[in-house]
């Protein structure tokens, strides 16, 4: 829908995967095929290397330079993609939080790969009960965060939230595409069935000496890195990636429900088309 949008407005698209980036994933983050990044002028695709660190505040400078590049020859951007904080960071900006020294958050890192989710949860609720009871307590990423800044700075990384938007200099209209749980799970099904289909597997392996990189910890990577580990069978790991997909769904339709910006339409085109005609008024 996003290429057919873009081709509506003569204009390009910037995608806010937080996977989509990594040139070396391809499969196993649905990326854009060559047919479809050659109809429409792709940004942040491919981008960037697991080996490079890449957050929702890279995501954020580098999206605003080209926004503003492109309004020098477009009246509308596209920004399309299911990484809340991404766009979320794009739309708001984002609160400054204190860098962190690295020794603290390997020691963490390591700490977290010996003992598990549990334990990370434990220590979260034990030094920042307000991160506990508020926030993301699945997400390893987002307590590692909390824990390595309350070590570094004993303050709850929820004292750093000041929950107030930046001004753009431009305005911005927010769509979300919903679709009937039932249809969700099934296209899911589908998608990592035919991802399976074209070579996953292969892809995963050839990464296999890098599943340590924090970019690799993933959703139909982790899985099979468990396969290729020798700790599940295939087929236990293609259910796992099923399952954990449909998981991750449910929580961006979480995340983004909160947002009352957003206007919820079915998969339409010309339902869409429609909206943005009327709200943009060109």
């Amino acid at each position: 829908m996003s290429i057919e949008l873009a081709q509506k407005f003569n204009t390009e698209i910037i995608s806010a995967d937080s996977r989509q980036c990594y040139k070396e994933l391809n499969i196993g983050v649905a990326r854009p095929t060559p047919e479809q990044l050659s109809e429409i002028t792709h940004h942040f695709i491919a981008s960037h290397s697991i080996h490079q660190e890449v957050t929702a505040a890279t995501f954020e400078s580098c999206a605003l330079e080209k926004t503003r590049e492109l309004f020098n020859t477009k009246d509308v951007v596209i920004i399309t993609g299911g990484t809340g904080l991404y766009i979320k960071a794009f739309t708001e900006g984002l609160d400054v939080i204190p860098q962190v020294p690295d020794h603290i958050r390997q020691q963490l890192n390591d700490s977290y790969k010996q003992n598990g989710l549990s334990w990370l949860q434990s220590e979260v609720e034990k030094t920042d009960p307000q991160f506990y009871s508020e926030g993301e307590i699945k997400n390893p990423h987002r307590l590692l965060r909390a824990l390595e800044v309350i070590q570094f700075t004993g303050q709850s990384v929820m004292s750093f939230r000041t929950n107030k938007a930046k001004n753009r200099d431009f305005s911005i209209l927010k769509i979300g595409l919903h679709l009937p749980k039932e249809q969700m799970h099934f296209n899911i099904n589908e998608r990592v069935a035919m991802m399976m289909k074209q070579g996953l597997t292969d892809e995963v392996k050839s990464l296999l000496s890098y599943q340590h990189l924090k970019a690799l910890q993933t959703v139909g990577y982790k899985e099979l890195f468990s396969y290729f580990n020798d700790e599940i069978t295939l087929p236990i790991a293609i259910e796992e990636i099923k399952k954990n997909t449909r998981q991750y769904a449910k929580r961006q339709m979480t995340w983004f429900r909160k947002d009352k910006d957003y206007r919820w339409l079915p998969p339409d085109t010309d339902q869409v088309l429609q909206y943005l005609t009327t709200k943009l008024k060109i």
